[in-house]
């Protein structure tokens, strides 16, 4: 079942890497159905909030009509971020299900823990490495095709200016 919920995770960050954004994707679940599914936009968006996990947060709470998602789990193909493991807490989430580690910017083990080394007033399980090949490989090739594109843009600019 978790791969299940997974794959369409990995489904939307596919959505964000086809417009360029960085590949995150997440899905809400509430009693075995998806109730949110999201991507990264903060690129195209301007907009710093726009994480993947956000915006599932917000369109579930929008459809079940409450910000308290107790009997909900998030299945995101990247660690969450400080902003993003915050909004988890805030709105009750009962369990996170991560594909990969952030070891740069993640919140949920990695550069610290928010969900289990601090004591709020809510607990979310979590359970990590969920598709983790698939999900590390998705991002892998987002950011290869990303540096080429960059070198090409500067190779480009050189003969230009020669």
């Amino acid at each position: 079942m978790q791969e299940k919920f997974m794959w369409q995770a990995i489904k939307e960050a596919q959505k964000a890497y086809d417009i360029g954004e960085v590949p995150v994707g997440a899905v809400i679940v509430k009693d075995h159905k998806i109730v949110a599914r999201a991507y990264n936009r903060k690129e195209s968006g301007k907009d710093t909030t726009k994480h993947a996990e956000i915006l599932a947060i917000q369109k579930a709470s929008k459809k079940l009509e409450t910000w308290r998602l107790l009997d909900c789990e998030m299945y995101v193909t990247l660690e969450p971020c400080s902003m993003c493991a915050g909004a988890i807490i805030q709105s009750r989430i009962k369990k996170i299900y991560i594909g990969t580690m952030d070891p740069k910017t993640g919140a949920c083990g990695s550069v610290l823990n928010l969900l289990e080394d601090y004591p709020f007033n809510h607990r979310v399980e979590v359970e990590r490495g969920i598709l983790k090949e698939e999900c590390e490989e998705q991002l892998k090739q987002f950011f290869k095709e990303l540096r080429q594109i960059k070198r090409d843009l500067r190779r480009k600019e050189l003969e230009e200016n020669q």
